[in-house]
Order: structure tokens, then C-alpha cells, then sequence
């Protein structure tokens, strides 16, 4: 045999022994994630049925209006945690479909469905309108097309540093990559390696029951309702573009944050969202941070209060 061929056969060895302990170690992790699922937090509210799959609420207080709290994309209910804890009246956050104890929800993942879902979600539940919708990031496009469909059942908008309808290139060109993003993310769950290394993944800004539910909250199943949402992402945006028209709020109380050193386009993207009420305005947030509710909780509170 020749010294070519030695070495291709040890190279092909080596290859095989390395998909082996890949294969091994895939299996293992994903063995270890399903026993260990079985010990993840349990579910802080309820499961509500909105016609074929349940989303998960968790309300708390009591009084009017109720305030809905709408999470970003890859986020979920736990990312309201301080401004929930810190909000008096009857205070909702949920989860759309698929994420955390949310059940997944039929396709495409638009926007307008996950305001549908909503609707239904809250009738389903027992929340009485009108309700105070508080959007951040993408959550503020899903809280803008429910104040569009039911502006009877709209008593108030807050929407902090939420997407950008017209950024539809970015969309285009984001689309792909998050995909992408989400798909490792939600393999890396499904074999545990969130489990073992879950302050390596997830975001710097999550709260403190953010990172306790982290198994749950940014698990397998959350990965994929983002990856779909974001696939959806340039239809959303179509979906609240048509919805732009002036006086589109008339006199209904919205409070448009966006955090410090934004370029003149967010800037100018506020003005027209707050412009879209006889009763809106621009607040500057001091941080310079996506997440206001995070950074500046008590901003955030003061806003949702100075709108109910």
C-alpha cells in the first residue's frame, strides 16, 4: 500500500471517529435536555385555549384598564418581570404562541395573527377591555395592529423602541441571518448545552427570572417561534404599514421611548408614531439601551401610568 493511501485511510478513520463522538455526544445531550426538562419551572399563570393550541397569561393585581405587556422578538413574558412587579392595577404578560409554556400556533407567524391570538386570548381568559398595550421592539408592531382591528378595546399605547415598518431592506436582509441564528440556538437547546451553559447564551439583558426560567424561556421551542416570526417579519411589517394614516389614533394616549443616541431616522420614525394621536409624544429615555424596560424600569412604569 502506498504512502498516499495510508494516510487517506487514517485521515478517513479520524473522520469517522470524530462523527462518532459528534453523533455520541448529540445523543447524550439530548437525553440529558428531556430528563432534565422534567425538573424546569413550572408555569407561573395559566394555559387559556385560543382555538387549537393554548398560550400561556400570567395576571396579576386588580383595577382598569388592564395593561397587556407584549415582548419582543426571542422574548417572553419573563422579560416584563420588574415592570410587572413594579406596575400597580391588573397587569398581564403573556406568551405568543410557541414560546416559553406557550404552545405553538399555526403558520405563517405574522404579526396579524399574533394580534388575533391576543384578542382571543384575552376574551378567553376573562380580561375585560379596554386595555393599555404596552409593545417593545417587534411586540409593538403585534400591540399597534390590535389598537388597528379594536380601537374600542384600546385605551392606551406605549411602545418602547419598537421596529421600524419601513426598514423594509433590513428585513429582507435579516431574515436569513436570524433564521440561521435561531436554528443553532435551538439545536444547541434541544442537547442541553443552554442547560449547562446558559450564562454564555442567553442575552446580557435578560432579568433575574428570565435567567431562572432560561431552560424554558429561551429553550427549543421559544428558538423556533422566533425563527418563524422572523421569517415572517417583512410581512408583519406590510401588515402595520397599511395601517398608517394621519390621525389613524385620533385622540388615543400613546407614549413613543426610544432610548438615547438614536440616529435621526428612529427619531423621525417616533415623531410619526406619537403624530399618529392628537394625544402623542416622544419620550428620551437616558440609556442608550434597546431594552428601556431593563435599563430604566421606573421610566417605563411612569409612561404606562401617565396612559391609563
Amino acid at each position: 500500500m502506498s504512502k498516499r493511501a495510508v494516510v487517506a485511510r487514517a485521515l478517513r478513520r479520524a473522520a469517522a471517529w470524530c462523527a462518532a463522538v459528534v453523533v455520541l455526544a448529540a445523543v447524550t445531550g439530548f437525553c440529558y435536555e428531556s430528563v432534565a426538562r422534567q425538573g424546569d419551572p413550572p408555569v407561573l399563570g395559566r394555559l387559556v385555549d385560543v382555538g387549537g393550541h393554548r398560550l400561556h397569561v400570567h395576571c396579576t393585581g386588580s383595577g382598569t384598564p388592564t395593561v397587556v405587556l407584549e415582548a419582543g422578538l426571542a422574548e417572553s413574558s419573563a422579560s416584563w418581570d420588574v415592570i410587572q412587579r413594579g406596575l400597580p392595577g391588573r397587569v398581564c404578560a403573556y406568551d405568543r404562541a410557541g414560546y416559553a409554556w406557550s404552545e405553538d400556533g399555526p403558520a405563517p407567524r405574522t404579526a396579524d395573527r399574533a394580534a388575533a391570538e391576543l384578542r382571543a386570548l384575552l376574551a378567553a381568559a376573562g380580561e375585560a377591555g379596554p386595555y393599555v398595550l404596552v409593545g417593545h421592539s417587534y411586540g409593538g408592531t403585534i400591540v399597534r395592529l390590535f389598537a388597528r382591528h379594536w380601537p374600542a378595546l384600546t385605551a392606551g399605547l406605549v411602545l418602547i423602541d419598537v421596529t421600524d415598518e419601513n426598514a423594509t431592506e433590513a428585513l429582507q436582509i435579516s431574515r436569513p441571518l436570524l433564521a440561521a441564528q435561531f436554528t443553532v440556538n435551538q439545536a444547541l437547546a434541544r442537547v442541553g448545552v443552554l442547560r449547562l451553559f446558559g450564562d454564555a447564551l442567553v442575552p446580557a439583558e435578560a432579568t433575574a427570572a428570565a435567567r431562572a426560567s432560561a431552560p424554558v424561556v429561551y429553550g427549543a421551542g421559544s428558538m423556533g417561534a422566533a425563527r418563524a416570526e422572523a421569517w415572517a417579519a417583512a410581512d408583519s411589517a406590510a401588515q402595520v404599514r397599511a395601517t398608517v394614516r394621519p390621525g389613524a389614533w385620533r385622540d388615543l394616549p400613546v407614549v413613543v421611548v426610544i432610548p438615547a443616541g438614536q440616529p435621526a431616522t428612529a427619531a423621525d420614525q417616533a415623531g410619526r408614531l406619537a403624530a399618529l394621536s392628537s394625544r402623542g409624544r416622544v419620550v428620551v429615555a437616558g440609556t442608550t439601551d434597546h431594552y428601556v424596560q431593563h435599563a430604566q424600569p421606573d421610566l417605563v412604569i411612569e409612561a404606562i401610568r401617565s396612559v391609563r
